[in-house]
């Protein structure tokens, strides 16, 4: 393809029947199909994700976003007693963490998603359970500028009261069911970092089984943090994807993991990202911290003053702060060398990412034969290995 055609957003799109939009998880997480790709000569194979284990080189580095989703979705209604429904749009750790505190009562200023809300005035409050909501301003697609008044912490009322937020293309008649509460979490997804609204899905069809089996041919196996908001499924809208802004996520990358990449980069050896999520974090995260050596950076933060002498891909204790990193082909990747995905949207800055890992049309070329070989796409679809 013409190089300047990989700025156009009409080059992104690709035919994608609906019955191939996965409705529901595959019956094992180990089940789901694996399509294999090799970056430089484009070749592809198709696998199970079980033969991960012989896939992935024995010396890698895996690292796998460790964020747990949240029921960010919850029921409340108006002065007047209709029904209306918000979906926080903010990681609520990041909300609670910018509240204002008055004894244990919180107010936040965030952003949501309001369903039922073409009569709402500004300035009119909401009652959810446990919880009022003032909005302020209203945006385009749903969204809204409100005040959320609660008690002590969002995370156990959304808990409490919440409902899992399945993506907007997951269709069905009864909305969530009982399993996806187990499956739309990752298993190695931890307690201690719930606050995505969306799960890092790549990673949905990893077992413990699976990891230890990893492990036990020589792989390493470190984590990330990074909430998934739900600019994950906001489309690219402008004509020329290089004007598109993307969303800004929160990142933590602990001394144990930097010091993992630091070592594996040295030794030459591969590091495999799980997922879109995963890369993002780790190609954000190293920008910012080549910037921050020469300049200050307000949204990157060293966990030690010292690191940022330190001549290497990631500071040596670790580091956290935002990433609004939008890699499309013609971005490098200074660290990740394989890549484990689902299949994205048409249009999408996630489909980009891939394109420009794998090569545009090696990609493309391995979206038709997945369209075509009836590979279940989306969150709860099969995976792709880039290699």
């Amino acid at each position: 393809m013409n190089d300047k055609n990989l700025f156009l957003l009409e080059s992104y799109d690709y035919f994608l029947p609906e019955e191939r939009i996965a409705q529901c998880p595959a019956e094992k997480r180990q089940n789901s199909r694996l399509l294999f790709l090799e970056r430089k000569s484009g070749k592809y194979t198709d696998y199970t994700f079980e033969n991960i284990v012989n896939l992935i080189p024995k010396n890698a580095l895996i690292i796998a976003n460790n964020s747990k989703v949240i029921p960010a979705r919850i029921q409340g209604h108006r002065q007047s007693g209709s029904k209306i429904e918000m979906l926080f749009l903010e990681p609520a750790p990041l909300i609670d963490k910018k509240a204002q505190k008055n004894g244990e009562n919180c107010l936040a200023r965030t952003e949501v998603l309001l369903k039922g809300a073409k009569r709402v005035k500004m300035g009119e409050t909401l009652q959810f359970p446990e919880m009022d909501i003032t909005v302020l301003e209203r945006r385009d697609f749903g969204r809204h500028i409100v005040d959320a008044a609660y008690k002590n912490s969002l995370i156990p009322l959304l808990k409490k009261y919440g409902e899992l937020p399945l993506p907007p293309y997951i269709k069905r008649e009864h909305g969530v069911q009982e399993n996806d509460i187990a499956r739309y979490q990752t298993v190695y997804a931890k307690e201690n970092h719930i606050g995505s609204i969306a799960a890092p899905t790549a990673g949905l069809h990893f077992t413990p089984e699976i990891q230890q089996k990893l492990q036990a041919k020589g792989c390493r196996w470190e984590e990330v943090t990074l909430h998934v908001g739900y600019g994950t499924f906001s489309p690219v809208r402008e004509d020329d994807i290089r004007s598109h802004a993307m969303h800004s996520e929160y990142v933590e990358i602990p001394a144990q993991t930097a010091a993992a990449i630091n070592k594996a980069k040295a030794e030459n050896r591969p590091v495999i990202a799980v997922g879109t999520t995963s890369t993002r974090s780790l190609e954000g995260m190293a920008q910012a911290f080549l910037q921050a050596k020469s300049e200050p950076s307000a949204i990157f933060f060293c966990n030690e003053e010292s690191d940022l002498q330190e001549n290497t891909p990631f500071p040596a204790h670790g580091c956290f702060g935002y990433t609004n990193i939008f890699i499309y082909p013609g971005k490098p990747f200074h660290i990740v060398n394989g890549l484990i995905t689902n299949f994205h949207l048409p249009k999408s800055s996630l489909i980009m990412l891939v394109a420009a890992f794998a090569g545009y049309d090696n990609i493309m070329q391995a979206y038709r034969h997945a369209v075509e070989s009836e590979y279940r796409f989306f969150s709860y679809g099969d995976a792709m290995f880039i290699l």
